[in-house]
């Protein structure tokens, strides 16, 4: 045991740690992505008309029904057999458009959460519907949406581990690695649930001083 221990801190956990760039980069970019899409989705799903919210609404429920893994295997084969590019930036596409539907409906409940009365007083003063949505809902939304938003990033940097089944060279792959040449699978698990926990934690951690400082006051 303590040969293993020993082994897990000193050997498999630098060793995984040489995949931690690419587990951050897709991560970062599925992340972003899917925050720039999911916005833009939320506005179409609250303001758009009947037609629009219907079809966001069933293009939710489906791609928030299908398994990850599944789905992005899907993804993987359509953006790579549609495009030239890397198992890589396929991966982080795929991630990104998974990331993308549940985000937006992280910020169609903060969207909706912002009182309406609102956009009648920002409406009443003379303002346009969209410098009303830009100005005075979107600030309240964002805050409101980052306890949910911190959530999605720590679950994004655990489906990273995902990309593996696609040949990107991350921390599960290199692990697959060791397993292959060790045959210790049980080790190279635990090193592995150990950086993953850490991102995770550390992620959380930053999001949350993030959340506090922008938090806003309660009013009565």
């Amino acid at each position: 045991m303590e040969l293993t221990f020993n082994r897990l801190f000193t050997y498999l956990i630098p060793y995984l740690l040489g995949g931690i760039s690419v587990t951050l980069s897709v991560s970062s970019l599925a992340l972003v992505i899917g925050a720039v899409g999911g916005l833009l989705l939320a506005f179409l799903r609250v303001y758009g008309g009947r037609a629009v919210q219907v079809l966001m609404t069933i293009f939710s429920a489906v791609f928030r029904a299908i398994p990850q893994t599944i789905l992005l295997l899907l993804l993987y084969f359509v953006i790579a057999g549609s495009i030239n590019i890397s198992a890589y930036w396929a991966g982080t596409l795929s991630l990104a458009v998974i990331s993308c539907v549940y985000q937006l409906e992280i910020f169609r409940s903060a969207i909706e959460s912002v009182d309406y009365g609102q956009m009648m007083a920002a409406r009443a003063i003379g303002m346009s519907h969209l410098k009303a949505v830009f100005y005075i809902i979107l600030p309240q939304a964002l805050r409101r949406a980052l306890p949910s938003w911190a959530n999605e990033a720590a679950g994004v940097i655990k489906a990273s581990s995902l990309v593996y089944i696609i040949g990107v060279v991350e921390i599960m792959r290199l692990a697959q690695y060791e397993i292959a040449r060790s045959r210790q699978p049980f080790a190279v698990y635990i090193a592995v649930a150990l950086i993953y926990f850490a991102c995770t934690y550390l992620t959380n951690f930053a999001l949350r001083k993030v959340e506090r400082r922008l938090a806003i006051p309660d009013i009565s």
